[in-house]
């Protein structure tokens, strides 16, 4: 019960503190509109899906062991 309470007070004093900001707001939208576009819209775009094609753990662990040793190998 003592765990909940200071749970709870953590939550409230959080929740307090947004809701009087003005410009703090403005600021913590910027904040999740970037990380929304790194992590997501990067990953899209930057960061495709190799393993996908494969359809076993065999294949996919295959497909990795091949790469890490022929990068190693690579002056």
């Amino acid at each position: 019960m003592k765990r909940r309470n200071i749970i709870l007070r953590i939550w409230r004093f959080y929740f307090e503190g947004f809701r009087s900001m003005t410009l703090g707001k403005t600021l913590w939208a910027l904040i999740l509109i970037k990380l929304f576009i790194m992590f997501v819209v990067l990953k899209i775009f930057f960061f495709p899906r190799f393993l996908s094609r494969y359809d076993n753990e065999e294949d996919k662990q295959d497909h990795v062991a091949k790469e890490l040793v022929d990068r190693a190998l690579t002056p």
